[in-house]
């Protein structure tokens, strides 16, 4: 696989006699036999879409049943002729490609005593006859061997062009993510989640910055080619009303209100349930004296002293004048 991507870069070159331009045709042609996959995958994502509603139904049927879930999700995939890991086909085609490119790329300026040694080429080719015993990798004045990061700090002025590279690597991963996520409509992702998934292209075009400048000419020729993609996917599937694509967003939108129905009538549920369990509000009872508190004044504004033990309370009554 390393020798068939450096025979492709090999074969650019002889016809450019151009590292650069060699690297992004590479980068066009691996895009154009991915794009089969990803107009497949782009039609089976929207076609899942079209079936959020009836699966939400499905979840909210079999909500404690998970064995019984899978298996009617597994009727509706076939009855609709859905597959539903469609979607990740580019994903693991892509995934490869990236290791395989930056181990030829690394390959083909491995350092030796006396420059560089290309692996993984014929060296009777014209790409390796011009990087045998070159230190530098140079197209359009900037060497695509070494790092951004690594020119900024070998000389300060001339590093700024490798980073406006990845600035401008960035600014298409930006408008990339933002031609997906304006049509893309999902019931379970939050904003903070949209957000995440808009910016994380911008943050993986960072880390460039560490790696070799040749990398940064692939994935900069491949945002391009994916925008002229989306471009393309948005005429094809969104052109109008009865396409596929606007089915598929009137679907998520559908999906969505049942999401936010059954999270309020959950909510209302349990606020019910707090109220059963918690029974009516009592009144506040109310404590009735049968004797007066101690040390009440008595009417007539003395304390009431108590009687000592043993006397009579007789004796408190008073007598008239006939002693009677």
């Amino acid at each position: 696989m390393f020798q068939a991507a450096a025979w492709l870069v090999a074969t650019f070159f002889a016809w450019t006699s151009s590292y650069a331009i060699a690297i992004a045709l590479v980068a066009v042609a691996i895009m154009l036999l991915i794009t089969p996959l990803t107009l497949k995958s782009t039609k089976g994502m929207l076609e899942m879409q079209r079936l959020q509603p009836e699966m939400k139904k499905l979840q909210n049927q079999h909500k404690g049943d998970r064995q019984k879930l899978n298996e009617e999700m597994m009727k509706l995939y076939q009855e609709h002729k859905v597959n539903p890991l469609a979607s990740c086909l580019p994903l693991l085609a892509q995934m490869p490609v990236f290791f395989i490119m930056f181990r030829v790329l690394q390959g083909l300026t491995k350092q030796s005593g006396d420059g560089f040694l290309p692996q993984y080429i014929s060296k009777t080719s014209e790409l390796y006859t011009s990087l045998k015993g070159s230190f530098k990798m140079n197209s359009f004045g900037l060497d695509l061997a070494v790092s951004p990061a690594k020119a900024l700090s070998d000389n300060f002025a001339h590093g700024l062009w490798y980073v406006l590279l990845v600035v401008a690597m960035a600014g298409l991963f930006l408008v990339q993510q933002k031609m997906i996520a304006s049509r893309a409509t999902s019931p379970t992702m939050s904003d903070t989640q949209a957000k995440i998934m808009q910016y994380m292209p911008v943050a993986f075009a960072l880390f460039q910055v560490f790696l070799p400048t040749s990398l940064v000419i692939y994935y900069m020729t491949q945002a391009i080619v994916r925008i002229i993609q989306q471009y393309y996917i948005t005429r094809r599937f969104y052109g109008h009303d009865d396409s596929i694509g606007r089915q598929a967003q009137a679907a998520s939108t559908t999906a969505r209100e049942m999401t936010d129905d059954s999270g309020k009538n959950a909510s209302k549920n349990d606020k019910s349930t707090k109220k059963d369990l918690d029974g009516p509000t009592s009144a506040p009872i109310v404590s009735k004296r049968v004797t007066p508190p101690k040390n009440r004044p008595t009417p007539s504004g003395r304390p009431n002293r108590p009687t000592p033990p043993g006397k009579n309370r007789s004796g408190n009554v008073r007598r008239d004048k006939s002693g009677e």
